[in-house]
């Protein structure tokens, strides 16, 4: 992309996202998103001292659809969540708005990849908070397992499931590494203070192994013909729960996930966009 047509489809990506109806509804999505993080590491803590529950999206999502004004939350964050993946859309087509004109092909590359990558998340969460706020919510475990049993009856099906699996565990990776060199800060607007990099710092690594552990089990049950390993983020969850002083593990894992989620207001305020 040439540096005229880039500032082209800067000054249009600019434009979008700082409509003012359309930034905040978007920002929305990051509340929701630390609620939803907040429910799952409630769950997850809730798991280790014996109560249950899925520590997962549709976990989470069914706990609220179960509380008054659940549903009414959820076709809240469905728009939400919505209008989130538009705007990472946006991104994936026209670029970033806050990225100088500058930037290597390479960095534009790999932001683009990035934010496509963001959209089908929110989109993805868009769709689990439509289906329960209409009462026809399942379980994104079940689902996951259900997948993976039907690629594996091909042979492409499992390669295909252990690429998945490597690209999964290289997002965590992604995610322990902004979380380590604090690099979530170039994110954000102004400077940020001590507790904003400490909530950052924790919740991106935390969120990062969590995402690791799921392609590490999506690996395992193409390898071991077990498609039952491949119960995603509540799978992952109640792994650790299973292992040696699971209690505590689960413990760390719910907080770093609540972390997460507190760390979601921050963006809602702060991020660029």
């Amino acid at each position: 992309m040439t540096q005229t047509n880039y500032s082209r489809a800067s000054s249009t990506a600019e434009r979008i996202a700082q409509n003012g109806v359309f930034a905040g509804l978007a920002r929305a999505g990051y509340v929701m998103s630390g609620l939803v993080h907040l429910l799952i590491g409630y769950i997850a803590i809730r798991l280790a001292f014996g109560g249950g529950g899925s520590a997962d999206q549709s976990g989470a999502m069914a706990e609220l659809a179960d509380k008054p004004g659940g549903a009414l939350t959820l076709w809240g964050a469905t728009v939400a969540f919505l209008l989130m993946a538009l705007w990472r859309l946006v991104e994936t087509m026209l670029g970033h708005a806050s990225k100088p004109a500058s930037d290597s092909k390479k960095s534009e590359a790999f932001d683009r990849v990035k934010a496509f990558s963001l959209f089908v998340v929110y989109l993805g969460l868009a769709v689990t908070a439509f289906r329960f706020a209409q009462g026809s919510g399942q379980s994104s475990s079940s689902q996951s397992v259900g997948l993976t049993a039907r690629l594996m009856q091909h042979t492409a099906g499992t390669v295909a499931l252990v690429v998945g699996g490597l690209v999964v565990i290289g997002v965590g990776g992604y995610h322990v590494y902004k979380g380590a060199s604090q690099s979530f800060l170039d994110d954000l607007r102004g400077s940020q203070g001590a507790f904003v990099r400490r909530l950052g710092t924790v919740g991106y690594i935390a969120k990062g192994l969590a995402v690791a552990a799921v392609g590490l089990l999506v690996i395992l049950a193409a390898t071991q013909s077990d498609p039952n390993k491949s119960a995603g983020l509540d799978g992952a969850i109640k792994t650790l729960g299973a292992q040696p002083f699971g209690m505590a593990l689960l413990l760390v894992a719910g907080l770093g996930i609540i972390t997460y989620g507190l760390y979601s207001f921050v963006m809602a305020r702060s991020a660029k966009m």
